[in-house]
């Protein structure tokens, strides 16, 4: 299997990397961009995986078989560093060790690879510690940057930079993907690809997992359940509750494991002590931890409010008898009865109450539940516009 064939709907992508890991039109920074769930980072480390493959610009670069390309795709190589963020920015130490790194010189015949996969969560003192290092680049140094839209890093880096646009995959290659990947069932897969929107992760967690899909389902409901104003604060409860109880355990294993092994670099459990310099890393621990377990809940949250925009537009798309199949086609009878309460323009109006309150908690750190709540009322009774 090559390495491209890990990125699903994305031909025009492939088509252009290609030829830059043969040994033409290569440069020494790249910008990867696309919606969420699109496979910007699946597309920078199948680029990297391409540009150490031992069959090299002779042969087709990305196998997915030799060693290379393996330990690539597997995180092991030494000449290839992804950066994956769980806090909510990326400091200017961490991009500084970077620079460090992409200065040194390849162990193989390949290429020194960074793989940024949240360049848009980079600190100004951070972005002006790459820029540096992307305007003065080592003889066999390739910078992949991965972030939403190009306007999501300065223009100072993204003019240096050689754009790589990913669009959302259609549903059928989706799941096409999902049936050759997951081995699902075709009624299964058709209802994953829809679902997910066209986000590969997200789709195979609703392949794989049964309480995946039914929190889903609770929250794809709501829109329908909203007769009150103590509806409307019970389900922002619900949205809050729920929320928070997936990013925990999300984040609680992780956390756990975190801190038995610090416990163990420090000799806590063998020696039954604690070490002066034990308590200041503890706190560090601790502070990272809480930022991660902030960034998971409001990711959880996020996914939850593009679930109900996605009833709203299949509203919309009723509304104005658009063909096709619906992203919510189980619910088609409910989503009628929403589209038959109001017309098209409120619909409208309720996607934009939706994608101001992601804007308030995201970018303005309101307050989840007092957002959903207000957030809510406005679904139910939409503001005059």
């Amino acid at each position: 299997m090559s390495v491209w064939d890990r990125l699903v709907g994305q031909r025009a992508v492939v088509e252009a990397l290609t030829p830059a890991a043969a040994g033409r039109q290569m440069t020494h920074a790249w910008l990867f961009t696309g919606p969420p769930g699109s496979g910007r980072s699946v597309a920078a480390v199948a680029f990297a995986a391409a540009l150490q493959c031992e069959r090299g610009p002779g042969g087709q670069p990305g196998c997915g078989e030799c060693r290379a390309c393996r330990t690539v795709l597997a995180g092991s190589h030494p000449d290839v560093t992804r950066v994956r963020t769980a806090k909510l920015s990326i400091g200017v130490d961490e991009v500084r060790e970077l620079v460090r790194r992409a200065s040194l010189t390849p162990t193989g015949h390949g290429w020194q690879v960074i793989v940024v996969e949240d360049a848009d969560r980079l600190t100004e003192h951070a972005v002006n510690a790459l820029l540096k290092a992307i305007e003065e680049p080592g003889a066999r140094t390739v910078w992949l940057l991965c972030t939403p839209t190009v306007e999501d890093v300065l223009p100072t880096i993204r003019s240096r930079c050689r754009l790589v646009t990913l669009t959302t995959p259609p549903p059928e290659d989706v799941a096409a993907h999902l049936a050759a990947t997951e081995g699902a069932e075709p009624a299964l897969a058709s209802y994953a690809a829809r679902a997910s929107q066209g986000h590969i992760g997200r789709a195979r967690a609703l392949v794989r997992d049964p309480e995946t899909r039914a929190r889903r389902d609770q929250v794809v409901a709501i829109p329908g359940q909203l007769t009150g104003l103590g509806a409307c604060l019970a389900m922002a409860t619900r949205l809050a509750e729920a929320a928070k109880a997936e990013a925990d355990a999300i984040t609680g294993e992780v956390d756990a494991r975190e801190r038995a092994d610090l416990d163990t670099s420090y000799g806590v459990v063998e020696r039954g002590r604690r070490p002066r310099e034990y308590a200041p890393a503890v706190a560090a621990l601790e502070r990272d931890q809480k930022t991660r377990a902030k960034r998971q809940y409001l990711d959880v949250v996020d996914r939850g409010l593009t679930d109900i925009v996605s009833v709203y537009r299949d509203a919309l798309a009723v509304a104005l008898g658009s063909p096709g199949v619906l992203v919510n086609e189980e619910r088609r009878a409910e989503v009628e009865r929403i589209a038959a309460a109001a017309p098209p323009q409120v619909q409208l109006q309720r996607i934009d109450a939706v994608l101001a309150a992601r804007e308030q908690m995201l970018e303005f750190n309101v307050g989840v539940q007092l957002a959903l709540e207000a957030l809510m009322v406005r679904l139910w009774v939409p503001v005059p516009g």
